[in-house]
């Protein structure tokens, strides 16, 4: 394997196929923003609309490292030590003791490997296990059926439908809502 140096950078999470790190200025490159401008990896989430710079995404590492409500990870794939996606617990509520989960995989060549279902179960372990959260929730396009399929395998239950609340690709499309309790997490 050739030396990268985001192999320095130890691990937050480790895990089987990836592990999640604390996301850095150095991941701010061409390739990450590509991803961001990319309409394949963007087709069914909210990017993709104004289009993303390296000032933006190195405002927003910035911002996002210093956050205690939000917890936003570098997914980095072993074979190769690359940061192939961003993984997120975000909006954390300590009263509520609640968060939204987000991930996009943005290396296209890790599409379909299980590298998304083993990110999440990490994170969302670590949600429950290390912040005490009660519920977890996100929240995905109609059409997007890839993440509808990872929602249910991680044990989130529908609940519900913002009916037209997104706009993308031409058209207004419902928004499925998802929460997982801590009690009903395979973990617990």
């Amino acid at each position: 394997m050739a030396y990268n140096a985001y192999m320095d950078i130890k691990p937050f999470i480790e895990g089987r196929i990836v592990d999640l790190r604390p996301l850095s200025l150095e991941d701010v490159n061409e390739r990450y923003v590509s991803w961001l401008n990319d309409p394949e990896v963007c087709k069914h989430n909210s990017h993709h609309v104004f289009p993303y710079t390296l000032e933006l995404a190195k405002h927003y590492v910035e911002t996002v490292r210093t956050s205690r409500s939000d917890i936003v990870l570098a997914i980095i794939a072993k074979d190769e030590g690359t940061h192939i996606g961003n993984i997120a617990l975000q909006n954390i509520h300590p009263v509520n003791r609640s968060a939204e989960y987000a991930i996009i995989l943005g290396d296209k060549e890790y599409w379909g490997k299980g590298v998304a279902k083993e990110a999440s179960q990490m994170i969302i372990r670590h949600g429950f296990e290390s912040l005490n959260l009660h519920r977890i929730y996100c929240g995905t396009s109609i059409t997007n059926e890839a993440m509808q399929k990872l929602a249910a395998g991680l044990g989130f239950k529908e609940e519900g439908r913002r009916k037209e609340a997104m706009y993308k690709n031409g058209s207004f499309v419902d928004v499925v809502e998802y929460g997982l309790l801590r009690k009903d997490h395979a973990g617990a």
